[in-house]
C-alpha cells in the first residue's frame, strides 16, 4: 500500500524544490534546444527534473517515473513529472511557468501538486481529501454564469492538424463566455481553474505530465474534468475540458461542435 499522506507531502516538496532551481536561474537569456516546432528544452528544465526525481526516488524508490525530459515506461501506478511547464515562456523572459508532479494509482491521479515558482504559489490535492492553496485554504470552485466567465486555452502547436478544430471550438467559446486567455502553461491553467481565476480550461493534445496534477486539483475543488467527447479519457488523449459545472458544460458544447465542418 502507498502512503498517500507521505506522497502528498512529497509532491508538494518536490514541486517546490524544482521551482527553487527555476527561480534561482531566473527567466530569459537561457540557451534553448528545439525538440520540435515550438517545443523547447533548457538546461534548467533538466536541472529541475533531476532535483524532483531525486526526491521522488528517495521517498518511494520502488515506484516508476515518467518525466518529460527523461521519459520512462508506461505504467498505471507511478509518478508523472513536468519539471518546467512553460519553457517557451521561461526562455523568453515571461515568468508564468509551473512545476507539476502527480502520483497515478491504477491509472488515476491520487495526489498532485503544481508550483508556480515566480508567483510563490503551490496548489496540492489528494483524491477524496480536497485541494488546497499555498496558505492551506481549501479550494472550492464557484460556478459562474458562462457569459461572465473568463476561461483559458492553449494552442496545439505540436500538431498543426488539430489547429482548425481548436479554432472552431474557440469561436464557440468566444460566443458563449466573456473572454479567453492563453497563459502558456497547462498545469497552471488547471490550477487557476481549480482556484477560480479562470473557471474553465480547454486544450488539445497535451501530455499526461501536463495535466495529471491539475486535473486532480479541479476535481477536488468541485469541478468537472473530461475529454472533448465528455468522457474520462483526458489522461490518455491529452484532450481536456475542465472547470466548474456550468462553465465545463458550456466549453464542452463548443468542443463537441468543433468535430463538425467549419
Amino acid at each position: 500500500m502507498i502512503d498517500l499522506d507521505l506522497a502528498l507531502s512529497t509532491v508538494r516538496y518536490a514541486s517546490q524544490a524544482g521551482g527553487a532551481v527555476i527561480k534561482a536561474a531566473g527567466v530569459g537569456r537561457h540557451a534553448v534546444e528545439s525538440k520540435g516546432p515550438g517545443d523547447y528544452v533548457t538546461e534548467v528544465d533538466r536541472q529541475s527534473e533531476t532535483v524532483v526525481l531525486r526526491i521522488l526516488d528517495s521517498a518511494f524508490p520502488d515506484l516508476p517515473i515518467l518525466a518529460e525530459e527523461r521519459g520512462g515506461e508506461e505504467f498505471t501506478t507511478g509518478w508523472v513529472v513536468d519539471p518546467l511547464d512553460g519553457t517557451t515562456n521561461f526562455s523568453r523572459g515571461f515568468p508564468l511557468v509551473g512545476v507539476s508532479v502527480a502520483l497515478l494509482v491504477d491509472g488515476e491521479p491520487a495526489v498532485g501538486a503544481v508550483h508556480a515558482p515566480f508567483l510563490g504559489w503551490t496548489y496540492a490535492a489528494r483524491a477524496g481529501a480536497g485541494a488546497f492553496d499555498q496558505r492551506g485554504q481549501r479550494l472550492r470552485l464557484e460556478d459562474p454564469d458562462p457569459a461572465r466567465a473568463v476561461v483559458s486555452t492553449g494552442f496545439p502547436f505540436k500538431d498543426p492538424a488539430s489547429i482548425p478544430r481548436l479554432l472552431r471550438a474557440l469561436r464557440g467559446v468566444l460566443e458563449t463566455c466573456e473572454d479567453v486567455r492563453r497563459p502558456g502553461a497547462a498545469s497552471l491553467d488547471l490550477a487557476f481553474a481549480a482556484s477560480g481565476v479562470f473557471p474553465g480550461f480547454f486544450e488539445l493534445g497535451l501530455k499526461v505530465w501536463d495535466i495529471a496534477a491539475g486535473a486532480l486539483l479541479v476535481e477536488e475543488a468541485g469541478g468537472v474534468v473530461t475529454d472533448w467527447a465528455g468522457n474520462r479519457g483526458h489522461l490518455r488523449s491529452g484532450d481536456i475540458v475542465a472547470g466548474s459545472a456550468r462553465v465545463h458544460a458550456a466549453l464542452l458544447r463548443s468542443c463537441l461542435a468543433s468535430s463538425g465542418p467549419d
